[in-house]
């Protein structure tokens, strides 16, 4: 079965998952963490031809760490330092570009119990709660004495709110803004292979409004 087409083309494989043998294979990195994760043992394979059957997992009910999440997610136990570990990236990138930190994530979900679109045979990460869909985010109107960056313009001054759908590749004065924080945020979670090993984006199919995140047993990057 082959894999759509790989923007990043890395791919690393850590068990047998099926569908994914056609892949192209590279060694994980010294600072990679694939092997070193709780649910590398769990199977993704199930029935083509049975409605999806999900694992009981140890799970927390995630509202954000420095990041309040606009609705609770239900995420498996040792997803949720890799989510705080990423809003610390956003909240960097952010104020970074914009002068200020998020004051809340949009999400699509962590938890749903069906298999990969397109790959009938496996499991979801988010089965396992163990990926999130990110839509974007809300920045509050900078406060009184949060210097803004020279080149901010001053719409942006005011409060926002950012998304994957309407400014991955948005243009002008203050669109590039947004798509520069948008592909800031994910050239730094490529290089911190500790956080996520799956990063989906508006280059992968079906993802034209969010960003797919998770900790499968490979490393797929398509953004």
């Amino acid at each position: 079965m082959s894999l759509p087409r790989l923007a990043l083309a890395v791919v690393v494989a850590l068990t047998s998952l099926a569908g994914l043998g056609g892949a192209s294979l590279a060694a994980p990195s010294p600072d990679d963490d694939l092997g070193r994760y709780g649910l590398d043992g769990v199977s993704r394979e199930i029935d083509p031809k049975k409605k999806p059957s999900c694992p009981d997992l140890d799970f927390v009910t995630y509202r954000g760490t420095s990041i309040p999440y606009d609705k609770p997610a239900k995420t498996y136990v040792g997803f949720a330092p890799r989510l705080a570990a990423f809003e610390e990236v956003a909240r960097r990138v952010a104020v970074e570009v914009y002068g200020r930190a998020p004051r809340r994530l949009r999400h699509l979900g962590v938890y749903n119990c069906r298999r990969i679109g397109g790959y009938p045979n496996l499991l979801s990460e988010h089965g396992l709660m163990n990926g999130i869909d990110v839509a974007g985010f809300e920045l509050p109107a900078l406060k009184k004495g949060e210097k803004a960056p020279a080149d901010l313009p001053k719409r942006l001054r005011r409060a926002f709110t950012v998304t994957v759908k309407d400014h991955w590749s948005a243009t002008g004065a203050v669109g590039s803004v947004h798509s520069r924080f948008l592909h800031r945020l994910t050239e730094e979670l490529v290089a911190r292979p500790d956080i996520f090993r799956v990063m989906l984006g508006p280059a992968y199919p079906g993802h034209k409004d969010h960003f797919h995140f998770d900790c499968a047993p490979y490393r797929l990057i398509d953004l």
